[in-house]
């Protein structure tokens, strides 16, 4: 049987940002359809890995390939069909706060020169009903819970038809119920929709929960690779500690 082309691989991947090397030839992959958290103390490279998967920065060294194309050298221009492949949703969502629940998960498919407004709201809509905010394309985000508006950001960047979505700490600033109704989403969209789900988070509650693999970043390489039970049956002191809350910080976020 011929082995699956991994949806995003990574080769000997290096970055440098002066001095300070970063990422020292990471080399993974993740699946079509696998929803995959990024762990590791912070300094580990997790966000500065993932920034590369949508041609935020370009490799010092190495490869990131995106459905067997090798995106490291692509302009801005190449780079626009990528991200409407690999969506990313920030941390804090990131939305306009002067643009209406609508506005803002029309703005990428306005970005992109999309005129017929009929077409706008219909996948406005829909997309909506995905994330399960029927009915809320006229409120104002400052009307928003904090989950709400973790929804729209997930629905924006999934309104152009986007296959892959990167969440970086999905869950911060939420209370455990409404971060559980994140996760149960995140999962629906996998198995509904096919996505792919890269996730960077601390929730070890969710890990265990959502992720198919675990990816364990330390001092800017994979240190780690299996499912979250390996991971929790590994005897691996550096991943217990992780688990139970007690690894050390590694130094500087990136």
């Amino acid at each position: 049987m011929k082995k699956e082309t991994p949806f995003i691989e990574v080769q000997d991947l290096h970055q440098r940002f002066g001095d300070h090397h970063v990422l020292k030839g990471v080399t993974t992959h993740i699946n079509k359809g696998e929803t995959v958290v990024l762990l590791g103390g912070s300094g580990g490279g997790k966000s500065v890995l993932v920034k590369h998967f949508v041609g935020l920065l370009s490799p010092y060294e190495g490869k990131v390939i995106v459905e067997g194309e090798d995106i490291s050298d692509m302009n801005e221009r190449q780079l626009g069909k990528v991200r409407r492949k690999v969506a990313m949703m920030f941390q804090n969502g990131a939305l306009f706060d002067f643009l209406t629940v609508g506005q803002n998960i029309a703005f990428p498919l306005r970005e992109r020169g999309l005129k017929d407004e009929a077409e706008i709201e219909r996948r406005v809509i829909e997309t909506l009903e995905i994330v399960r905010l029927p009915g809320q394309e006229d409120k104002m985000p400052a009307d928003l819970s904090g989950g709400m508006r973790k929804r729209v950001a997930l629905a924006r960047a999934i309104v152009d038809k986007a296959t892959c979505v990167l969440y970086d700490e999905p869950h911060a600033g939420l209370d455990p119920i409404t971060a559980d109704s994140i996760d149960h989403l995140i999962k629906d969209l996998q198995r509904d929709h096919g996505m792919t789900n890269i996730i960077i988070t601390h929730e070890m509650r969710s890990v265990f929960r959502i992720a198919d693999r675990v990816i364990f970043l330390k001092e800017g390489n994979v240190y780690w690779e299996g499912t979250p039970q390996e991971m929790k049956d590994s005897g691996d002191p550096e991943l217990t500690n992780f688990i139970e809350g007690r690894a050390e910080p590694e130094g500087a976020c990136y």
